[in-house]
C-alpha cells in the first residue's frame, strides 16, 4: 500500500481525533486492576461483551452514556472519574536549536546571553530553564540572590562559580545544585566561550 504523498508522515492528527476515547479507557483498566477484576469479570458486572470491554479499554471505541454509566457502577465510581486523565492539563515545550526566548536579567549588559528553553504554566512550582552563554565580550557581574533552588551543568568552557563563600572550578560535565537564596554567580571566566544549563525551581507564591 502506498503512502498519500499528500499526508504528512509526522502528523498527529489521528491520535487527536480518539485522546479522550484512549484516556477513558486507561482509566477504566486502571480502576480494574485496582480491584483485582479480570476484564471478564468487569465485562459481566457490567452487562458487556467482553470483546467490547477490550475495545473501550484500547480506546478503539467510543463508549455511550449507558456504557459509562454501568462501567461507573460496576467499578463503583462515579462517570466523571472516567474523564479526569483527559480534563488533567499536560504542558510540553519544544525549543528547536537555537530558538529559546532571549531573556533580560541581571548580567546582560555584562555580556551574559539567556535563551529561556521553557516555562511551568498554572503550577505552584514555576521551573525555569535557561541556557546561558557567555562570550569574549562577557564580563563578571554582581552575584545573584533569589528564592528557590537552581541546578547549573557546564555544557562547554570553565568557569569559577561562587556559591555563598564557597568557589567552585566548573569544566564542561561538571554540575552543582544549590540553595538559591545563598549570594552566588560567576566569580571567574576561565575559559571562554562558556555555555551553561541553568534550571531555576521556585514557589510561585514566591519572588524570583
Amino acid at each position: 500500500m502506498k503512502a498519500n504523498k499528500d499526508q504528512d508522515p509526522h502528523s498527529t492528527s489521528g491520535a487527536k481525533e480518539n485522546q479522550l476515547e484512549v484516556a477513558i479507557g486507561r482509566q477504566v483498566r486502571e480502576y480494574r486492576v485496582k480491584l483485582g477484576m479480570t476484564v471478564a469479570d468487569l465485562a459481566r458486572q457490567a452487562g458487556l461483551s467482553a470483546g467490547m470491554l477490550s475495545k473501550v479499554e484500547n480506546g478503539g471505541a467510543s463508549p455511550s452514556l449507558a456504557t459509562l454509566q454501568a462501567m461507573s457502577r460496576a467499578l463503583n465510581v462515579p462517570v466523571t472519574a472516567f474523564f479526569r486523565k483527559f480534563e488533567e492539563q499536560r504542558d510540553a515545550t519544544f525549543v528547536q536549536a537555537g530558538q529559546g526566548l532571549a531573556i533580560e536579567r541581571r548580567g546582560t549588559r555584562a555580556g551574559h546571553q539567556y535563551h529561556l528553553l521553557g516555562h511551568s504554566i498554572g503550577k505552584s512550582m514555576v521551573v525555569e530553564p535557561y541556557l546561558v552563554t557567555l562570550t569574549e565580550t562577557a564580563d563578571v557581574f554582581p552575584i545573584f540572590q533569589h528564592a528557590g533552588q537552581e541546578f547549573i551543568y557546564i555544557v562547554e568552557g570553565e568557569v569559577t562559580y561562587r556559591h555563598g563563600d564557597k568557589l567552585y572550578h566548573m569544566r564542561a560535565g561538571d554540575s552543582l545544585f544549590f540553595d538559591a537564596d545563598a549570594p552566588h554567580g560567576p566569580e571567574e571566566l576561565t575559559k571562554l566561550p562558556i555555555r551553561l544549563l541553568s534550571v531555576i525551581v521556585y514557589s510561585r507564591a514566591g519572588d524570583n
